[in-house]
């Protein structure tokens, strides 16, 4: 329970439903600044809970967070990576923490207020979009394990926000209207990647465009982006988005939308939560949380990654970010992008 209004009502329809539940919450950043789009800050969740009639209890794993998720997250910036540290927080915090905790007191399973579903597919559990597209997060959860879909629930998977809100108005939750929680609740990545960073590692470097030409200076690769197109600090007679980030050179390429687009890209570090494709097969692919599906195809590379070529050329495509893969609504697996194809300056 963050003290939010998703895992709030995910409580009180279990409570309703009759079983016996126990409201947890986890300590898990608590940066300053943060305020209440915070999705791991737990303030309120002990009145909800007291509300609703159960005992409540908060786990402090901040230590463990900064080591697992945000140490990694800050080192992917300074290695010219966009990471998604949500996906390694659902998987080893949010699903896995919260298991252990329930297997040693004899409690089967663990709920939480993500807009996702489960079902039965082959014999095992399978994860499904939630029913509300513009609310569906199985797009973070594609990491999780079958282990952990096998003891995990998602109360608000078949219900639309507009509902889960009216839900919590019915069930007298102060929370009814809070805002909604921020994608990130590591607040400015910037400032995160700087405390983790030593001087040797923030240098600037060169903005230059896809020939190599220097079009101005930067003063550190981990404030770029790729699709990025504010605060470049550059003039220039047309707009220009980040296409590479060179790490290693400290150079941030840049170059005109069109080149943004990719037709093929590779990922790798998979994780499967269907049978693993043993040839060339079809999907869709989704490759930020907000981005649209699109038809793939997937080929297996290397004994340990895949090929994905979509059907259309991809605008944006993020090394670091997740690449999760679809057939219908079932969450075949996914994986996490690798460098960008090298860039083709325009003519």
């Amino acid at each position: 329970m963050s003290g939010g209004v998703d895992s709030s009502v995910a409580a009180g329809l279990l409570v309703e439903q009759g079983y016996e539940v126990v409201g947890v919450s986890l300590r898990l950043w608590e940066g300053r600044n943060l305020g209440p789009r915070n999705c791991s800050d737990h303030r309120g969740a002990e009145e909800v809970a007291g509300l609703l009639g159960i005992p409540h209890a908060v786990l402090d794993h901040r230590d463990d967070f900064r080591k697992a998720v945000v140490a990694p997250f800050a080192q992917s910036y300074l290695d010219g990576a966009t990471p998604n540290p949500c996906v390694a927080c659902n998987r080893h915090f949010k699903i896995e923490k919260l298991l252990e905790w329930a297997e040693a007191r004899g409690i089967p399973r663990v709920a939480t207020g993500h807009y996702a579903r489960t079902g039965r597919c082959s014999g095992g559990a399978s994860l499904l979009r939630g029913s509300d597209r513009n609310k569906d997060q199985s797009y973070f959860l594609f990491a999780l394990s079958p282990r952990q879909l096998d003891h995990v629930v998602f109360p608000l998977g078949d219900l639309h926000k507009e509902a889960v809100r009216a839900r919590a108005r019915e069930m007298g939750l102060p929370v009814a209207e809070r805002p909604e929680s921020q994608d990130i609740c590591l607040g400015d990545h910037r400032m995160v990647v700087e405390s983790f960073a030593g001087p040797e590692q923030l240098g600037g470097g060169e903005i230059v465009d896809g020939r190599g030409n220097v079009l101005g200076h930067h003063d550190g690769v981990h404030r770029f982006t790729v699709g990025q197109r504010k605060g470049l600090g550059i003039a220039a007679p047309r707009p220009l988005y980040v296409l590479r980030i060179d790490a290693e050179r400290r150079r941030v390429v840049v170059g005109g939308r069109e080149e943004l687009r990719t037709s093929s890209f590779t990922a790798s570090r998979l994780n499967w939560l269907a049978a693993p494709p043993g040839g060339e097969t079809s999907a869709e692919v989704q490759v930020r949380y907000r981005s649209t599906p699109v038809p793939c195809t997937l080929r297996p590379v290397n004994g340990h990654g895949v090929e994905v070529s979509p059907d259309e050329p991809l605008a944006s495509v993020t090394p670091g970010q997740a690449a999760v893969f679809y057939r219908d609504d079932q969450v075949l697996g996914g994986g996490w992008i690798d460098k960008a194809p090298a860039v083709r300056p325009s003519s």
